[in-house]
């Protein structure tokens, strides 16, 4: 017997960064009887949850806790038991998350269900690098793809984003950087910048920048490896022109203090 109402509630707890977790997320973490959080989760988040019973289900490659049917019925098991079940996956969970397929499950086992959209690593990630997904005269658009599908294969979406002017986004790709460099070669895009991002928005975040031709050698000389977000496009270059900018109008900021100070004097 249940103490109230079985309910799935699928938060998406952001990139990493604590302080990345929406204001919504922590309220509905603060009502939940049970959270089942993923890998890619910071475990301070939990503190948000101090009543609630903590499962981890982390699936790393090569090092899966539980089976996505497990966690399926689990999801069931302790919701019939205590009610309100938190479902916390990093990044947003309805981008390659598996989000839905948790909620139809659930739906399908009599419980209500409900999402809390999360901050993605594929927005997020960049952004804090001051890499922009779209810029005005650089690109119109940007492709989101997974860098590993459901059979361990490099997504087909790839090959077809190599040949648009789109910003391209690839997540759990880092394996296949190899076949992905070469697309893009392929495709007449040796020259096409790249950024690859590790650990993004935390304490241990990484980057390495290049070109397609370059990015492979810039990945081994940082040590760079899963979790990543790796980002081919012209707009990596803002990040370089920022800083430019930045140190030029620093420049003019000291040259300007000192002629008034020397004016003072």
């Amino acid at each position: 017997m249940y103490n109230s109402t079985p309910k799935l509630t699928v938060i998406g707890a952001g990139p990493g960064d604590e302080d990345l977790i929406t204001l919504k997320a922590v309220k509905v973490l603060q009502a939940a009887k049970v959270v089942l959080y993923d890998a890619l989760v910071n475990p301070m988040l939990l503190k948000h949850a101090p009543q609630a019973q903590h499962i981890f289900v982390g699936k790393r490659k090569g090092n899966h806790r539980y089976s996505q049917d497990e966690i399926n019925d689990m999801i069931v098991q302790k919701a019939f038991a205590h009610g309100h079940v938190v479902r916390l996956k990093g990044g947003d969970s309805f981008v390659f998350g598996r989000g839905a397929e948790e909620m139809e499950y659930a739906s399908q086992h009599g419980l209500v269900t409900a999402v809390v959209p999360g901050i993605s690593s594929s927005l997020a990630v960049p952004a804090l690098q001051n890499i922009p997904l779209t810029k005005r005269g650089s690109a119109e658009s940007f492709w989101v793809i997974t860098g590993t599908t459901k059979d361990r294969t490099l997504s087909q979406d790839v090959a077809l984003a190599s040949q648009s002017t789109a910003t391209v986004v690839i997540l759990m790709g880092m394996s296949k950087l190899p076949q992905i460099v070469e697309l893009f070669k392929l495709a007449g895009k040796k020259d096409l910048p790249v950024a690859i991002i590790q650990n993004g928005t935390t304490l241990h975040e990484k980057i390495a920048t290049g070109t397609v031709e370059t990015i492979e050698v810039e990945v081994e000389k940082y040590g760079l490896s899963n979790p990543a977000v790796i980002i081919l496009g012209t707009v990596v270059n803002h990040r370089r022109k920022l800083k430019e900018i930045q140190h030029v109008a620093l420049g003019r900021s000291f040259i300007s203090s000192k002629s008034k100070t020397d004016y003072e004097r």
